[in-house]
């Protein structure tokens, strides 16, 4: 069977996109975190931070589903999003104006040529300043969820930091039980501009921006009174994501991920 996809990207955040619309793979694929584990697969397979499954949706003009590489489903994923909505204007489904279904609920995307802007879930359960011990260091974990979970760490110099290692010693952490948790690493550059390293939960390992991460970096950064809104976050791959939000009685709100996206190239995948 030839399964069409396409590959896209969102600040080096890289995609497989599907389109089973009317269930048209479900006969074929069955399992897709099987085909994710598959085709995600760098060097012997097309390569990518998560595979994107389009579906139908009652209430939005599509759904969204996120399967890690290692077959595991999540929620949301910042730049999946706006590598799906990109993907689905591109395909005419919809209009530069669209409603996304996810596992985090309905979020609105709108899209300005290349640059696209999504609505995101406010911020929940928020937790400052947890001190766990990671290898032989005590760490300042601040919690928040912003789709999914999240752990943010500050740094002085974030370019030499071990990210690879630190933030797999937080993803297992036993505070973060048995789900586990994606570790951002955040360097403040000034009060509009934050660095940004993210080991992702599922990819097991750093990638090249997390959009959820990008926001849970800003709005904690902000929390804790180092940044102003927006916020400028400058991620692994140098592409710069912006963050708005409105912080009102204690509670955010309004909070919106931007930045650009791109199609990088349609393919047939051989699917035995």
């Amino acid at each position: 069977m030839i399964i069409p996809f396409t590959k896209a990207e969102a600040a080096g955040n890289d995609f497989v996109i599907v389109d089973n619309r009317e269930g048209k793979l479900e006969k074929e694929v069955g399992d897709f975190s099987q085909l994710a584990k598959l085709v995600c697969r760098r060097k012997y397979s097309v390569g990518a931070d998560g595979l994107l499954v389009l579906e139908d949706s009652p209430s939005a003009d599509f759904k969204m589903r996120v399967i890690n590489p290692d077959g595991s489903e999540v929620a949301m994923c910042g730049n999946g999003i706006r590598s799906s909505a990109l993907y689905a204007f591109r395909k005419e489904w919809c209009g530069p104006f669209m409603k996304i279904e996810t596992g985090a609920g309905i979020l609105e995307a709108e899209i300005n040529d290349e640059s696209i802007k999504v609505k995101m879930t406010p911020p929940e359960g928020i937790k400052l300043d947890q001190n766990i011990g990671v290898g032989k260091n005590i760490m300042t974990i601040h919690a928040v969820n912003t789709g999914v979970p999240h752990a943010v760490h500050f740094v002085e110099n974030i370019e030499k930091y071990p990210v690879k290692v630190a933030g797999s010693g937080v993803r297992y952490h036993k505070v973060f039980q048995p789900e586990g948790i994606n570790a951002d690493f955040v360097e403040i550059k000034d009060a509009s501009t934050i660095l940004v390293r993210t080991y992702e939960r599922g990819v097991e390992d750093e990638t090249l921006a997390c959009g959820t991460g990008v926001v849970a970096a800003a709005i904690i950064s902000h929390l804790t009174g180092l940044t102003k809104v927006p916020v400028s976050a400058v991620t692994r791959s140098g592409d710069i994501l912006k963050v708005y939000f409105k912080k009102e009685h204690g509670a955010f709100g309004d909070v919106y991920l931007e930045g650009k996206a791109h199609i990088i190239f349609d393919g047939g995948l051989n699917y035995v």
